[in-house]
């Protein structure tokens, strides 16, 4: 599994590259749980690490253009991976639409960076479209990731709103459908031995290498520790 850490600044995001991320992913907590950072971030992030720079561009309701400029402006200042989240999409029709025009717009720029699909394993409670219909509605979209993270983030884990059965079969529709799949949201370390078990092929952290609390700042030590328990 590859492991993604989600700085929301440079210094952290020198921190996750040299403690051993695989993906540095930028983001910016106070504007949710896929908020979107300053795209001068993203760039002074992109070239002081080695490691490929992924960055959100936020929770997102059904505004396909918004989302399409903004997946756009992410790829230009550097992301290699452009990552949405599906916050308050209704119906697959939405979600094919606002991600079909994310996918035209990073791929017609360059169409080797990825696309990561973002639904919630909270979905019941935000009221968004439910995680297990989005692998399908992803593929034919033409994103390269389809992933699940909590939508609130109030300390509740992924595991609370999905138990092991219907992650794995989260994982086993993204690998069906030819895609790529990443999961997270407030994951602990003693859920690595499960995540190890359904084996999706990115897991990502950010409170836990914080010590628990996603606004404090990432710990090079809990970076490190989770490396180790996944090699």
């Amino acid at each position: 599994m590859k492991l993604l850490v989600s700085p929301i600044n440079i210094e952290e995001a020198i921190i996750a590259d040299a403690g051993g991320a695989d993906i540095v992913d930028v983001k910016n907590p106070k504007e949710g749980s896929l908020g979107a950072n300053f795209p001068w971030v993203i760039q002074a992030v992109k070239a002081r690490v080695t490691k490929p720079v992924s960055a959100t561009i936020g929770d997102f309701n059904y505004k396909p253009g918004t989302a399409s400029l903004a997946a756009l402006g992410a790829a230009v200042a550097g992301a290699e991976y452009v990552k949405v989240g599906l916050y308050d999409i209704q119906t697959e029709a939405q979600a094919y639409e606002v991600l079909a025009g994310i996918v035209k717009a990073v791929k017609t720029y360059d169409r080797n960076r990825i696309v990561v699909a973002s639904g919630y394993s909270d979905y019941a409670r935000i009221g968004s479209i439910p995680a297990l219909k989005l692998p399908a509605v992803a593929q034919r979209a033409g994103c390269d990731v389809v992933m699940v993270d909590t939508g609130l983030k109030d300390g509740k884990s992924t595991f609370e709103f999905m138990d092991q059965p219907e992650l794995q079969a989260f994982v086993d529709a993204a690998h069906t459908e030819g895609l790529q799949c990443a999961l997270a949201g407030s994951i602990k370390f003693k859920d690595i031995p499960v995540l190890q078990e359904i084996k999706p092929d990115i897991i990502g952290v950010r409170g836990l290498v914080c010590g628990g609390d996603r606004n404090e700042c990432i710990k090079a030590e809990l970076i490190e520790k989770l490396r180790a328990m996944l090699n």
